[in-house]
């Protein structure tokens, strides 16, 4: 199988890497991070005018450059090396894919905004007692004339403190993990009756715990098809999954590369100790993580097309970034010793954000699970 890139992707690839080595410099993404709000709204403009990357993956029929899962990969995992915490997942990938997968009738105009970086957006999926399951909500969406009225409560809505729409998953039918009566909807984050409590995470990002109380939704917020809306979810799921463990392969890459440099300097008894061939062998170890992590990412970037496959693929490229998550980033700090989770040291924050992705959207455990139902032939 030919895993080459054509000319326009890795001009595409060429571009990012440049644009951040020149203005997501490690100091600078530190202190962005540190300051409120959290991140830099003129590098989120930059993606949009400059460089054109937050419409590079949308078909030319809704104003993007046409690329697809591909142009994605390679973006994410760009950003996986800078660290980018700008809501790029959140607002291209998975609001994006839920407008332009729905046929929403709103969503030649939302993807034009998306694409002149004015909308951002995040996902509000993820509830208390549901632990990965999409299909475990207690949200609530009930009929209310000829639109809704939302009412729960969604825990670490990644990027929500940025967003101005939110893509909120609720039930409209059925028990509380039925597969049958999951609906998405569109909210405006300044919706009357939705409050958040925002707060720093770890690895630098800002999330949200989001309440809603008798909020307010038009018939036309409703995305996809009512009570028929968790293979939707399902999908643009897999195609965040996906397009994390391109970021995770970035991440991935300067931790090993930091690794190496570092022990090519560090002396004990007179010499480097990337000399000591026990070392040596630890960092080989490291790079057939990556090496199969990155594999493993191009194949469930292929698959995302083909619905048969999709879910298994993506399934196994997580168990795969989970493992070399928690390998790769523990052998780094191990490495470096104690200075390697010091703030001031970049490896530090390469290990934080490995140990967010490790759980993001399913734990190792959890994915492992869920492709061995579907290698079963039962519902993941």
């Amino acid at each position: 199988m030919d895993f080459s890139f054509t000319e326009e992707q890795s001009m595409l690839r060429d571009t990012v890497a440049s644009y951040l080595q020149d203005a997501y410099g490690f100091d600078a993404r530190r202190a962005a991070v540190q300051a409120e709000p959290g991140w830099r709204p003129q590098v989120w403009k930059a993606f949009a005018d400059e460089l054109g990357i937050l419409g590079a993956t949308f078909p030319e029929s809704l104003g993007g450059l046409g690329g697809g899962a591909t142009e994605t990969m390679i973006i994410m995992e760009e950003f996986g090396k800078a660290l980018v915490v700008e809501p790029y997942l959140g607002t291209v990938v998975i609001g994006g894919g839920f407008l332009k997968h729905a046929g929403h009738s709103r969503a030649a105009e939302l993807i034009g905004r998306i694409v002149a970086g004015d909308a951002v957006m995040a996902f509000a999926w993820a509830e208390p007692q549901g632990r990965y399951n999409l299909a475990d909500l207690k949200t609530t969406a009930a009929k209310a004339g000829s639109g809704y009225v939302l009412n729960g409560h969604k825990a670490v809505v990644v990027g929500a403190p940025w967003a101005s729409h939110l893509i909120v998953t609720a039930r409209t039918g059925g028990g509380q993990r039925d597969v049958q009566g999951v609906s998405v909807f569109l909210v405006d984050a300044g919706a009357r009756g939705l409050s958040r409590r925002d707060y720093p995470t770890i690895d630098g990002a800002r999330a949200s715990e989001v309440t809603l109380e008798n909020v307010q939704v038009p018939a036309e917020a409703l995305i996809g098809v009512a009570d028929q809306g968790l293979p939707l979810v399902e999908r643009v799921v897999d195609e965040a999954i996906a397009a994390t463990c391109a970021e995770a392969c970035g991440v991935f890459r300067r931790l090993h590369e930091g690794t190496v440099e570092y022990t090519k300097q560090r002396k004990q008894f007179g010499q480097p100790i990337s000399q000591f061939q026990v070392l040596q062998h630890r960092m080989v170890d490291m790079f057939i993580q990556l090496e199969q992590s990155i594999s493993m990412t191009y194949l469930a970037t292929i698959r995302l097309s083909e619905d048969a496959e999709r879910a298994k693929a993506t399934a196994a490229a997580k168990v795969q970034i989970g493992k070399a998550a928690r390998f790769i980033g523990q052998n780094a700090i191990q490495l470096h010793g104690g200075m390697g989770m010091t703030d001031e040291l970049a490896i530090g924050h390469y290990f934080k954000r490995a140990t967010v992705i490790e759980s993001a959207f399913g734990s190792t455990d959890h994915h492992l699970a869920r492709y061995e139902a579907l290698s079963l032939g039962k519902a993941a």
